[in-house]
């Protein structure tokens, strides 16, 4: 399988059944494994993942979900020598924040149960939202004619999914168009954690006038990350939710869904796309 990370795939058996006949086969799937994310020795949260980026997983994490404000607060993010199970070593990464950044555990952790849940209403949830990453000041429009190429271009990147047909993908591009990087896992979330973790890498953010593509629909999860990242607009080939279109509206960013041949529906503020 060239260019597959052999990490994230696992061979298993199965049996195909097709035109009345049944073949017994080998088949590659997905691979599913926590991760379990700590700052320092203490324990953040669990995510289930496919293993591969798990560095810029955890670091977009942490910027998405707004446990750091800045990549200058997270010193380093490496892959756990020791673990309780060593063949769960390679499960455990460890955040190591500078001098000075504190966390409020108890707290964040009721904020992460909240954003899961989606709060105890959209409003509440929104506001949430809000309050830590406020409405976009990013003048950016898109011309309508980027979008068509944009599906393509980034499903000829998924080399898993090639090979499994089971992972989503989260692609960021620039305003002109210019792929700069897609990510593969088997939560959309994740992949989108992971995107925002390499821009963190490369010294890219904020991400003004930049757009985020992923696969499936556009949740509110979904938005939120984009927002924190400062992302003006989110593109999909499936649909938002209500919730998303209204974060969007709120935040000044636009969500693209439906995009599918040279057509698609814009959400949030519309005047982002130039027609």
């Amino acid at each position: 399988m060239a260019g597959v990370d052999e990490d994230a795939v696992r061979s298993v058996g199965r049996v195909r059944f097709a035109s009345g006949s049944a073949e017994s086969v080998d088949d590659q799937v997905a691979r599913e494994e926590p991760l379990e994310i700590q700052i320092g020795s203490a324990p953040l949260g669990v995510v289930m993942r496919t293993p591969g980026a798990d560095e810029e997983l955890a670091l977009g994490f942490l910027l998405t979900e707004r446990v750091v404000a800045s990549p200058d607060d997270v010193l380093s993010v490496r892959h756990c020598t020791i673990a309780p199970d060593p063949e769960g070593a390679d499960n455990v990464i460890r955040a190591v924040l500078a001098d000075g950044v504190d966390v409020d555990f108890e707290a964040l952790r009721r904020n992460l149960f909240a954003n899961a849940s989606c709060g105890i209403c959209g409003k509440a949830t929104i506001e949430n939202a809000l309050r830590t990453a406020p409405p976009l000041d990013d003048p950016i429009r898109f011309p309508a004619a980027l979008f068509a190429e944009l599906p393509g271009r980034v499903r000829s990147a998924q080399r898993v999914f090639d090979a499994t047909g089971g992972l989503h993908a989260a692609a960021l591009f620039a305003s002109d168009g210019s792929l700069l990087a897609v990510r593969e896992d088997i939560g959309r979330h994740n992949a989108v954690d992971k995107v925002v973790g390499w821009a963190a890498r490369e010294d890219r953010l904020p991400l003004r006038g930049h757009l985020l593509m992923v696969s499936g629909r556009i949740s509110y999860e979904i938005v939120q990350k984009a927002l924190a990242a400062r992302i003006p607009l989110v593109a999909a080939v499936s649909a938002p939710s209500s919730l998303a279109v209204e974060l969007a509206a709120e935040a000044n960013m636009a969500l693209v869904g439906f995009l599918r041949g040279d057509g698609f529906n814009v959400y949030g503020n519309r005047e982002r796309v130039a027609g």
